[in-house]
This record gives C-alpha cells, structure tokens and sequence, in this order.
C-alpha cells in the first residue's frame, strides 16, 4: 500500500509541476506550486536562484523553539539571499494540530515569523505532499533521500536550485554545520 500511495504521490507532481506542464518530472524543489498559510498560490520558481531552507514545523514540538532560530537566520542572511520556508505538518505525535490561521497566528505572535509559511501538508506517509515526495525520494533526490524523521527536519536548497544538505531535528539554525552550509550555498553564483 505505501508503494501505490507514494507512486500516486508521484503522479501528482506533474499536477503541481511549474517546470513543465506537459508532466514532465520536476527538475528539482523550486518547480512546485503550493499553497501559502495565507491560502494564496506560492510558486517556488520564484525563489530560484537564491538558497532556500525548508523546514517541517510544527507549534507544539520540543523543538518548536527553532522558530528564533530560523527567524534569527532568516533575518541575518535574508539580504545575501537566504528564503527560510516553514511547512506546517501533523504528522509527528499531532504536535501541529491547528489550522492553517490559528499557526499564522502564533508563529507572527510568538516568535515574530517573518518568512514564508506553506498551509499544512502531509510531509511523511499517506497523502505526501509532492514536494515531500520528491525532497525524501530516492529517484528525485538520492543523496538526502529517506523518510522524514520528526518535525523541524531541514533542507537545504542551492541558488542551482538542488537540494545541497539536509539536517536532521537536533541540529538547530544556529548550528555552526548549518549555518556554514547556508554561507557556503550563498557564495556560490
């Protein structure tokens, strides 16, 4: 059953694929169309170019106090090219059990997000969104394939558009490992 369930995760992508819309496989992370907390379309394409770091979130996770973190990165690296992405999953012990309005609400209250937050998806399982499917697929990207392991897992996006890292839970924005993979990925033209 997880094969056809993720097989029709990857069927879906050519729906949501911005590369090409004929059905093409998407050449990389930033080809997605998805939908913003706001409800609004997000087209990855237009991060293209600069270093994106994706990251599941969730409001009440051990971890959740990463959100200063990641706003403290955003903030710092934001005008050298640095997009920092939450994307809202419940996956992980229902730990993001809120609607997409009540999680806008405490990321922008609690911890002054400023960055860009996706609606909730399904990042792990039935009903993956295809974004997921192809940042945690072998076919799609082989060198940080594997399921997702707990909320505030991180991917790291090159300006080339390709996945450059992935960072497990633990590892927090300010990790030294992390932050010098952001500032490498952001001298490369």
């Amino acid at each position: 059953m997880k094969v056809l369930t993720f097989a029709a995760a990857l069927l879906s992508v050519s729906v949501v694929c911005a590369d090409d819309p004929k059905g093409a496989k998407p050449m990389g992370p930033l080809s997605f169309k998805m939908a913003g907390i706001d409800g609004k379309e997000i087209d990855l394409a237009q991060y293209k170019g600069k270093v994106v770091l994706f990251v599941n979130v969730a409001t009440n996770c051990g971890y959740t106090k990463q959100y200063a973190g990641l706003q403290a990165l955003y903030q710092k690296y934001e005008k050298d090219g640095l997009v920092v992405i939450g994307v809202p999953a419940n996956e992980f012990g229902a730990q993001e059990p809120g609607t997409n309005a009540e999680i806008a609400k405490f990321c922008s209250t609690e911890y002054k997000v400023t960055f860009p937050m996706l609606a909730k998806v399904v990042v792990k399982g039935d009903g993956i969104t295809p974004l997921y499917a192809f940042l945690t697929g072998k076919d799609t990207d082989p060198k940080f394939a594997g399921v997702i392991g707990w909320n505030f897992e991180k991917f790291l996006v090159g300006r080339d558009g390709q996945v450059v890292g992935r960072y497990k839970s633990a590892v927090k924005p300010e990790a030294e490992e992390l932050v010098t993979a952001v500032e490498t990925a952001l001298k490369a033209k």
